[in-house]
């Protein structure tokens, strides 16, 4: 049982104790974030991992229940929400999305410090111990983020360009969704199985799942770009282009995002690159694309 007595015989400032209540509610509702993720996870070794940040948690929350004096339960709406985080994303993106709350509550650390000491070893413990774990969790689809990557940057400069330079020769959505839906399965299956004989080549056990990521990846990609020439009439054909565009954008938003915060990586620089080959590619082929109606005299 949690020894509720003041931790110190000074009396908090208003603002402090406010501020503890607020560390006390984020590591009690962490803690249960935590234990749902784990009661979910398949792996022995995450579920450890996870369960061991959980009562680090508890602990911590244990220790500001000393200076409130109060129990608190976990904020429902943020167990909800990253517990469906994770069942969407994975644990790995959902746990380092949560610990990135904690990382801009240093400065609250430093000045809670001056009434609350035990505010600097629950941030040493933060720093070390619960980092420690966190680098020890390993998911499955984090080690096929490389042919995730692969799948979705090429689908994405292949069918972008192709599109686009479709748009502007056959200036007709339905021809062009048509035209666009073939190449992109096509390439779907020369992708999957390219990624497939060249696991095979190196020797890899797992060169079928990773050709499956590759695969569902390109699809997904092709399946989203195509969908705004089916959504817009035969003459919108530009607009549908430019929803295309806006489609890609927020694909590499989204992805780079994820791959930020999951793996540790620059936002702005990967997101920067992708979508300069992506829209540059684009660019390109339209203008190929008029070029080429206006060589061959084709009106469609």
């Amino acid at each position: 049982m949690i020894d509720t007595a003041p931790a110190t015989a000074e009396q908090l400032s208003p603002e402090a104790l406010a501020q503890v209540r607020i560390f006390q509610q984020n590591e009690v509702t962490e803690s249960e974030v935590y234990r749902r993720i784990a009661a979910g996870t398949k792996d022995e070794n995450n579920r450890a991992a996870l369960l061991c940040i959980a009562d680090e948690e508890a602990k911590h929350a244990g220790i500001w229940q000393r200076y409130t004096g109060e129990e608190m339960k976990p904020e429902r709406g943020k167990v909800l929400r990253f517990s469906l985080i994770a069942r969407v994303f994975g644990f790995t993106f959902a746990v380092k999305l949560m610990e990135r709350g904690e990382e801009k509550a240093q400065i609250s650390y430093e000045e809670l410090a001056k009434e609350a000491p035990e505010a600097l070893s629950i941030r040493a413990d933060e720093e070390s111990h619960e980092q420690a774990l966190l680098a020890m969790l390993d998911e499955e689809r984090l080690s096929y983020v490389g042919s995730m990557v692969l799948g979705m940057n090429d689908a994405m400069v292949e069918m972008t360009g192709t599109l686009a330079g479709l748009t502007l020769a056959m200036q007709n959505t339905r021809l062009i969704a048509l035209s666009g839906l073939i190449t992109g399965i096509a390439a779907t299956l020369s992708m999957a199985s390219s990624e497939y004989l060249s696991s095979k080549s190196e020797g890899r056990p797992d060169a079928l799942k990773s050709a499956s990521y590759t695969g569902v990846a390109y699809l997904v990609t092709v399946a989203l770009l195509i969908l705004p020439y089916l959504l817009f009439d035969e003459s919108h054909y530009l607009w549908a282009m430019g929803t295309m565009v806006v489609i890609v954008l927020l694909i590499l938003v989204v992805f780079n995002y994820y791959l930020s915060v999951a793996q540790d990586l620059p936002f702005k620089k990967r997101f920067g690159q992708m979508a300069g080959i992506s829209l540059g590619v684009a660019a390109l082929s339209f203008v190929i694309g008029i070029l080429v109606k206006q060589f061959l005299g084709v009106d469609i």
